[in-house]
């Protein structure tokens, strides 16, 4: 197997942290790129950044980008602010665009030339069950399905270059944060499980085998897809 050297944005928890532990035990090295960093118990090397901070953001890739020869990445980083349609505040609307998609086309451009270079790379982006229809997330919805248009148009552009770019989209995800907002036994919890074919939540471990694959040296004639792993949500409900 080759050592490769893999980039996360929003790596300090969730399925970000759970891509960097699962890659760092298959013998890869990993960076991560986060806000908080503090009494983070991360698998490889991890900064702290502003993604919402567009100057911080371009310094810190093009030193990462100096310092390492990277193989992957993936666009983890999103930010959520749920809010119905009459009270959709543009600022809040650019906000989340603003982190979800500047700091994907962003990060991509700095790893960019040196996978073009090597004829190599693996990227994915995070996209989001939510792209199908949901209320409360006019905006969070939205970018996440510019990241899957983001993906057909790179793949596309990069086909001829060793490059693959893929999406995921994961559903109702176990994470800390979602645990938070919908603790055992809620209305948002129940909500969720009644959308899941499959009766329960998914891990941020199942979620970053799926990344793991499409950032592997088997994934090299997938390109442009959006793989949902989602306990079956995206195709319906479960016959009981």
């Amino acid at each position: 197997m080759t050592m490769r050297t893999f980039l996360i944005t929003g790596a300090s928890k969730g399925i970000g942290l759970a891509l960097a532990q699962a890659l760092s035990d298959a013998g890869h090295r990993v960076v991560g790129i986060a806000r908080h960093v503090e009494k983070v118990d991360f698998p490889g090397t991890l900064v702290s950044v502003d993604l919402e901070d567009r100057a911080a953001t371009e310094q810190a890739l093009a030193t990462l980008a100096e310092q390492y020869t990277f193989d992957g990445l993936v666009n983890n980083v999103g930010l959520v602010r749920p809010q119905m349609l009459d009270d959709v505040h543009l600022d809040d609307f650019d906000a989340v665009m603003r982190l979800n998609l500047h700091s994907a086309i962003l990060a991509t451009q700095a790893v960019l030339s040196g996978m073009r270079e090597r004829q190599w790379g693996r990227i994915v982006n995070i996209s989001s069950l939510t792209v199908l229809g949901v209320t409360h997330r006019t905006a969070y919805a939205a970018a996440k399905a510019a990241l899957i248009s983001f993906t057909r148009s790179w793949a596309l552009e990069l086909a001829t270059t060793g490059v693959t770019v893929n999406a995921v989209a994961p559903g109702p995800t176990e994470t800390e944060l979602f645990r938070a907002n919908n603790p055992p036994g809620s209305e948002g919890e129940a909500r969720y499980l009644s959308s899941l074919p499959v009766g329960r939540f998914g891990q941020p471990q199942e979620i970053a085998a799926a990344i793991a694959f499409l950032l592997s040296e088997g994934s090299g004639f997938i390109t442009g897809q959006t793989l949902f792993v989602d306990g079956g949500a995206s195709i319906g409900k479960a016959a009981f």
